[in-house]
């Protein structure tokens, strides 16, 4: 189990926002989409997933592409 599957949702949502929000803000490195993506599939499992989170998933998954 990792340390985001231990996480309470609220937390867990905190954790997406604050990695995708230094990603946004040109933070970023590799491993920050690496971790975004571990929160995103938790999420999804979880099913807690709204719109704007797939939305801006698919946003870094673009940007991800674009600086590989």
């Amino acid at each position: 189990m990792t340390f985001y599957e231990k996480l309470p949702n609220d937390l867990l949502i905190a954790f997406y926002n604050e990695v995708n929000k230094n990603i946004h803000n040109g933070v970023s490195t590799k491993k920050m989409y690496y971790e975004l993506g571990i929160i995103y599939s938790i999420m999804s499992q979880r099913g807690i997933m709204n719109q704007s989170c797939k939305e801006e998933a698919n946003d870094v998954q673009t940007m991800e592409n674009y600086s590989a």
